[in-house]
């Protein structure tokens, strides 16, 4: 047993220490946060058979990569012609270009330069449209009859139709097969095909608006100059409504298939709505050269710090920011203070297990109110003896849903029975997978999930690895892995069901997830009060049941259940309905592959991850409400940060505990963001830099809104007893007089420095110092054996990357993130090929010891993808 530990320790400090120095090589540009911003909100109405119709954008300024709500009033009720949309429905697309004069009581782009038309081309059964609708093709009529009709393409071959060409922002023009162009496609537009009137006449959906990072042929948020004056490119977001009238003013003859046609069809095209979007300027605005802090560290920061900078920058001050787990990120502040410079951390120094606090000061202060979220996209389809008031419900959104540790421990145990798929067919289970049989599907069938969630009795999923059986996490160490943990720890049941103990309806958790040693089939018992991260621990694999693959295509479970890169990366997914397992065998491929099968189908999607607050509210999440220490279910609104935040307790650092978080309001995984330094190891100019940045976020930074300089949806602003703390940190970085690094970076002297005054150990929280004594050792658990790579800050030289290498989520452009992830994980999938027909890996726990490190600078922040291709 010995041996196996010391064994799996080698393995992931080597891991750690590998991926470190690849991850050195991201380097990225990255856009400002911005969501729900008041103000800027734009009702419009629809015109003809379509004059009662008002739309509603939610966000039209300080747009970037994030989702906007378009609602709608006065619609009649969408019908279907079995599973297929049929009348009355609502179509949504992004569009770049000048205003085309067709409409002058609504301008608006011209239907060429809009993202639509990238519908699946296989595998339609289950789609719920014909080949036209959710595509750019149409007939060509001189004088059209019929919607869907066109009086301009498709002339030279009227019998068998035509396509309206998609022009590009850069004059790229797309003529033919536009369905799977080499711009955009089924797995990166964000286009809605079918949007759902419900029966009381409105509607809503959630649009992911896409900056030039995302979407560089649309070009939304370049700069651009026009009479000497530079503004970021706008673009528009184009609704096209779907009746039930045909262009004679008559209902539709068929009544089997969507009538409509293409929303991109002259006819169509006539009935469009427009509202013009206004984005932030995506690229770097600082100026070029300008040299830069380094700041490091905590994901729960990165959308604050971004909005933060673009303000900053204005008045000279530059700050590069790299995304780091926690753990990491105190270990490179412990080893490497100076290239460090300033940390964004949730513990203090020497709080993770094996570690101890440097000599000398560190100055601590707070400065972002964040939590880790359950988000989600659930879609309500009605089973066949589901109520009326149910049914009538059928498509639309599920708003809230309510989790309590037990449950969140079975989804990342992968306890319910297909989250190992094909372990269970048609009721036989595969050898050592007998504790599966009689567990629930997925969280949908679990009666205790129906007990808090009453409606999911009538609603029906089907539980794949792709829809209930797990969580969307993300890859690596952190402080929020490690949080929900401590939340599952904190709770009896939970800690009984990871002991072995079944739950009230026999649920039983997965062996390899026990923490009873005599359970596991390791012989070592799972330690989760030590776990800062997401393990995949059961080495299930096998050929998908019913993939037609062969028998040596064997998937594992980081196929079925795949990491992202980061929470960010989550959340996006999840707000698109795509879980990246690719679920399809592609035989005629080269070489052949499994592929995926793109986002869920639109009206039965389920979806759930865990994200932060501020990656659910840019993407419109909904959020679970969580049981906390004091048997209630919380929501994570400013109110619950708030009052979990007013519950910190420690010395030093106060951290938010979910077991210590009593208060009735309180949301359990509030997290309490700090920013480090040490100003004994940076120089007197890199102090009044990071006090600077310091005054700043206690001060205009705390203020909401989506404006560049802001803090972003989904924070809370901190008290004023913890801004106060902050300037108060910022002081002491200004009066420190100890022993300073030279101006090359090196430090001087040892021991424990003072910092304003204040003496050695002060907390954070009184005086906002800390002393360490000790020197400190080699991090173990949370941490890497060894600190990452010294990240560049150099945004000019971002890292290009072939068309090749782009998975699904990246952007197309040369500004993305040279991600070693795929690679690393590639191998770990690789060392289960060879064990087909459901076969077991030899070790018994696969866990990632990598962290993908993430350059941001500027304002556009790039879209995630799989952290294993």
């Amino acid at each position: 047993m010995r041996r196996t530990r010391i064994r799996n320790a080698l393995i992931r400090l080597l891991a750690g220490a590998t991926v470190g120095a690849l991850a050195g090589l991201a380097v990225a540009q990255a856009a400002p946060t911005a969501t729900a911003a008041t103000g800027s909100a734009v009702t419009v109405s629809g015109r003809g058979e379509f004059k009662d119709m008002k739309f509603t954008v939610s966000q039209t300024k300080d747009l970037t990569s994030q989702a906007v709500t378009v609602s709608w009033t006065g619609g009649t009720a969408t019908t279907f012609a079995g599973t297929q949309f049929n009348t009355d429905f609502v179509q949504i697309m992004q569009c770049w270009g000048d205003d085309d004069g067709t409409v002058p009581s609504n301008p608006g782009p011209a239907r060429t330069q809009c993202q639509y038309g990238a519908s699946p081309t296989t595998n339609r059964t289950s789609w719920p449209g014909n080949s036209l609708d959710d595509t750019r093709q149409v007939f060509y009529s001189a004088d059209p009859t019929n919607y869907g009709q066109d009086n301009r393409y498709g002339a030279a071959n009227p019998n068998a139709g035509g396509e309206v060409p998609f022009k590009s922002v850069d004059g790229t023009t797309i003529t033919t097969n536009t369905q799977n162009n080499a711009l955009f496609n089924y797995n990166t537009t964000n286009e809605i095909d079918f949007a759902r009137t419900g029966a009381d006449g409105t509607g809503k959906e959630f649009f992911e608006v896409q900056t030039a990072n995302e979407a560089p042929h649309l070009g939304c948020g370049v700069p651009v100059t026009t009479d000497g004056v530079s503004k970021p490119r706008s673009c528009w977001l184009v609704i096209v409504p779907q009746g039930h009238l045909d262009l004679d003013g008559q209902p539709y003859a068929d009544k089997s298939q969507v009538n409509a046609g293409s929303p991109v069809s002259s006819t169509n095209w006539k009935n469009r709505i427009a509202v013009k979007l206004n984005f932030n300027s995506v690229g770097t605005n600082c100026a070029l050269g300008a040299d830069e802090r380094a700041t490091t560290g905590s994901e729960l920061v990165a959308d604050a710090m971004t909005s933060w900078q673009s303000q900053l920058c204005s008045v000279g001050k530059v700050y590069g920011y790299t995304e780091l787990g926690e753990p990491d990120t105190r270990s490179r502040l412990t080893s490497d203070p100076s290239s460090t410079g300033m940390a964004f951390t949730t513990r203090k120094l020497g709080a993770d297990t094996g570690t101890t606090a440097p000599s000398g000061t560190t100055t601590y202060a707070p400065v972002a109110l964040s939590g880790a979220v359950i988000g989600f996209t659930i879609e309500r389809r009605a089973k066949s003896d589901a109520p009326d008031s149910i049914r009538k419900l059928a498509g639309t959104k599920v708003e809230s849903i309510k989790l309590n540790p037990r449950l969140v421990a079975k989804l990342l145990t992968e306890s319910y029975r297909n989250s190992t798929w094909g372990s269970i067919i048609n009721g036989t289970a595969s050898k050592g997978y007998g504790w599966a049989k009689s567990n629930p599907a997925g969280i949908a069938s679990d009666p205790e999930f129906i007990a808090l969630n009453p409606e999911f009795q009538y609603l029906s999923v089907a539980e794949t690895p792709a829809t209930d059986t797990d969580l969307i996490t993300s890859l690596g160490h952190s402080d929020t892995a490690r949080a929900v943990w401590q939340w599952i720890l904190a709770d009896k049941d939970a800690r009984q069901f990871l002991a072995g103990v079944p739950d009230d309806d026999g649920m039983r958790v997965n062996p390899y997830y026990s923490t009873n040693a005599d359970l596991n089939p390791t012989n070592i018992a799972f330690d989760p009060s030590s776990t800062d991260d997401y393990p995949k621990s059961d080495p299930w694999c096998t050929v998908p049941p019913g993939s037609d693959a062969p028998s040596t295509a064997t998937q594992c479970m980081t196929d079925f259940h795949p990491y992202v890169d980061d929470m960010h990366s989550g959340a996006l997914h999840t707000r698109r309905a795509d879980t990246l397992w690719k679920s399809s065998w592609d035989a005629l491929s080269s070489p052949q592959a499994y592929k995926s099968p793109g986002p869920q189908t639109v009206g039965s999607r389920f979806i759930i991850t865990i994200t932060d607050t501020a990656s659910a509210a840019r993407y419109g999440l909904q959020t679970a409400a969580l049981k906390n220490t004091a048997g209630k279910y919380v929501a994570p609104s400013t109110a619950g940060l708030t009052a979990a935040a007013a519950t910190a307790t420690g010395s030093g650092v106060a951290e938010v505990t979910p077991a210590n978080a009593t208060a009735k309001g309180a949301y359990p995984l509030t997290e309490l963001v700090y920013a480090a330094v040490r100003p004994g190891k940076v120089s007197k100019a890199a102090r009044e830099d990071y006090a600077a940045l310091l005054r700043y976020a206690s001060g205009t930074g705390q203020t909401p809104g989506a404006d560049p300089g802001k803090l972003p949806d989904g924070y809370a602003p901190l008290s004023t007893k913890l801004r106060a703390q902050t300037v108060k940190a910022a002081k002491a970085l200004l009066d420190y007089t100890g022993p300073t690094s030279t101006s090359s970076g090196s430090a001087d002297g040892g021991g424990t420095d003072t910092s304003g005054g204040n003496p050695s150990g002060t907390t954070g929280v009184d005086g906002g110092t800390t002393g360490g004594a000790g020197t400190g050792t080699t991090p173990s658990g949370g941490s890497s054996a060894t600190p990452s790579a010294k990240a560049s800050f150099d945004g000019g030289k971002a890292l290009q990357t072939t068309a090749a290498g782009n998975t699904p989520a990246d952007p197309a452009n040369p500004l993305k993130y040279a991600v070693p992830v795929g690679a690393a994980l590639g191998a770990v999938a690789g060392v289960g090929a060879p064990f087909a027909g459901g076969r077991q890996l030899s070790v018994a726990t696969v866990t990632a010891a990598v962290r993908r490190l993430r350059t941001r600078r500027g304002w556009s922040r790039p879209r995630g993808g799989a952290a294993n291709g």
